[in-house]
């Protein structure tokens, strides 16, 4: 894979000797790769990200790995809320309305599996900016196929069918998950939908049968690694 450096001074340290163990992906929601690239390497703008990912396939590196790029901004996953310190931020060209094409979905996919061999990342780990900040943020958006991912090993998917699943409080095993960031029930609902049934992507009303499905068995097979927050 060829990697393009084009460094972004927005970065510091990790805080408290963190390494990174999560990935984050976003999309730009700008026009183009060179935009997203200027605003993401400009001073005035305060924001960054590790890696930009541009329509054709085309990976710029532009914070080191194991520095702190300024990426995620509030929210949780887990026990974390410092997300910057613990993740590596992937950034790819697209306005949130277009579907990714298959140049850069192969990329991304190249670029995963190496971060998560050098940083023993498991598949549970990836998450979309949308999955740590309900409600905030909405990336990558109804079009990125996390089913793809997945599939390649490199996220996680529901089973519906599975024999884990049960009959506890859908909001319950969405925080067994991950989904800790502070949002009310339909927020987190709609966040857990948003990735995992995309197509009832603005539906609102309580959780079904198959949300509760989907929920309970992520939650038995992939229960987050850090404690749950109580505040």
């Amino acid at each position: 894979m060829i990697i393009t450096p084009h460094p972004s001074p927005n970065f510091g340290a990790r805080r408290d000797g963190a390494l990174p163990d999560m990935v984050v992906l976003h999309y730009t929601a700008m026009e183009s790769a060179a935009a997203a690239c200027e605003r993401l390497c400009s001073p005035d703008h305060e924001v960054s990200a590790h890696y930009l990912i541009s329509e054709v396939g085309e990976v710029f590196l532009l914070v080191e790995e194991d520095q702190r790029a300024w990426h995620a901004g509030a929210g949780r996953w887990g026990g974390v809320t410092d997300v910057n310190s613990r993740s590596i931020g992937i950034e790819l060209a697209n306005t949130g309305f277009a579907p990714f094409p298959e140049p850069q979905m192969t990329a991304l996919e190249g670029l995963l599996v190496g971060i998560m061999r050098r940083w023993a990342i498991p598949p549970k780990r990836i998450i979309g900016h949308s999955d740590m900040a309900p409600g905030r943020k909405v990336d990558p958006g109804v079009r990125f196929d996390w089913y793809r991912l997945a599939m390649a090993g490199l996220s996680i998917w529901p089973n519906v069918d599975s024999e884990h699943c049960h009959n506890s409080g859908i909001v319950d095993a969405l925080r067994t998950l991950g989904m800790t960031a502070e949002c009310d029930d339909e927020t987190l609902l709609t966040a857990f939908r948003l990735r995992y049934r995309p197509w009832l992507s603005g539906a609102s009303g309580p959780p079904d049968q198959v949300d509760l499905a989907m929920a309970t068995d992520l939650a038995s097979r992939f229960p987050v690694d850090q404690p749950l927050l109580t505040s």
